[in-house]
């Protein structure tokens, strides 16, 4: 059962639809979907006692066997809900974390997401097994209680991130020493970022000619993919590199955990940023993007937007022309419009990173005015959706 309290903010999902994808995409199919408002959360039970009643109620008309929130909740929380509603009680944190697990492939990535997970579970350690402690010290018959199974779990829990911790800056190095490696050949790095399930597995399949798996679905990438991208129009090679995608709300411990990964995008001379041009909600989208890429210290690079699936576009919201610029965060950003899927506009976004390689490789170039691409309507044909798109 998917469970929304809207506090508020203006990307609430009222339609669960995120949530919705994420339970699938995790494995779980949504029996039961119910949302509602508050001014501020409860501190007990998140929804307040008579909605905990009411979500009760219809888990158990409905026949669910757990209860996903669409908003993180406190350890106490949590314990609180499950106690009221007797099924077990998660939030959308440790639902990413499962999707992370299932899909982590590569030994940096594992550790990535194993890392992540005790970091959640290090927060989740709420005496729930008091009646296992310890009554008495280890030796001798006096003395008060001896260790709690808590301390005995949060010691073990702190080792093991220790642990893992040492092993991601092995990781870490390694990654480094790569990247030294491209910068003494003189690499120019691209990355590509944007929000989940944009395309940017099947974007990058169809510029390297890769098999990288791609799939509609959300994090279907979870490890980064490095391949050469020769460029006929510049006469040399670049480097192409595909990263996890992001979503809203995405735990920070998942951004502190992918650092590594997430290194390739902050160290990047360009950044591809991938947008679901056929989704509604792509400015949403790409404000989570540019927010998480602020956190990671990659915000100030060049970027170059790929608005992708165009052939998901009806006839009537499809562009006048496949470039043109819009601003983003107050500068002006060159987009391109593609279809990875069907090809189309593809050779229009090779040229430009052509351009773009050769302008940050040849000194005759620098100072050079880039030429301006031809402006166009950014979806549709009419003034009102332009100026906004604009504006925003």
């Amino acid at each position: 059962m998917l469970v929304g309290v809207d506090l508020g903010v203006p990307h609430f999902d009222g339609e669960l639809e995120e949530l919705g994808l994420l339970a699938e995409t995790a494995g779980l199919h949504p029996v039961a979907r119910l949302t509602c408002k508050r001014k501020a959360p409860d501190a007990a039970l998140f929804v307040g006692s008579g909605k905990a009643e009411e979500i009760r109620l219809l888990a158990e008309t409905e026949g669910a066997n757990e209860v996903l929130f669409d908003q993180a909740l406190s350890p106490v929380q949590q314990r609180n809900l499950e106690r009221a509603i007797g099924l077990p009680v998660n939030d959308r944190t440790l639902l990413i974390l499962e999707i992370f697990a299932q899909r982590a492939r590569s030994h940096e990535g594992k550790l990535q997401v194993e890392l992540a997970r005790l970091q959640y579970l290090s927060t989740r350690l709420v005496r729930r097994w008091s009646h296992l402690e310890r009554q008495r010290g280890g030796i001798g018959t006096r003395g008060g209680p001896g260790e709690t199974q808590i301390e005995l779990d949060r010691r073990m829990i702190g080792e093991s991130i220790r642990r893992t911790k040492e092993r991601l800056v092995k990781v870490k190095r390694q990654r480094q020493t790569q990247r030294r490696q491209r910068e003494r050949r003189e690499t120019f790095n691209i990355s590509l970022v944007g929000y989940t399930n944009a395309g940017k597995s099947t974007l990058f399949n169809a510029l390297v000619k890769a098999r990288a798996y791609a799939a509609d679905q959300l994090f279907a990438t979870l490890d980064t993919t490095t391949r050469q991208l020769y460029l006929g129009e510049a006469g040399r090679s670049v480097s192409l590199s595909d990263t996890v995608g992001f979503i809203r709300d995405l735990p920070h411990g998942l951004v502190e955990a992918f650092e590594a990964t997430l290194q390739e995008a902050a160290d990047a001379d360009l950044l591809l940023h991938v947008v679901d041009a056929a989704n509604p909600n792509f400015h949403e989208q790409m404000a989570e993007v540019q927010r998480v890429l602020r956190e990671i210290g990659a915000a100030e690079l060049p970027q170059l937007l790929v608005f992708n699936k165009l052939d998901a576009l009806d006839e009537a919201r499809r562009p006048l022309a496949l470039q043109d610029e819009i601003e983003l965060d107050g500068t002006r950003v060159g987009r391109v419009f593609v279809s990875a899927r069907a090809g189309e506009g593809l050779p229009l976004l090779r040229a430009e990173l052509a351009r773009r390689a050769q302008a940050a490789t040849s000194p005759s170039d620098e100072g050079a005015k880039p030429q301006q691409p031809e402006t166009a309507l950014p979806i549709g044909h009419n003034d009102e959706l332009h100026s906004r798109d604009i504006d925003e």
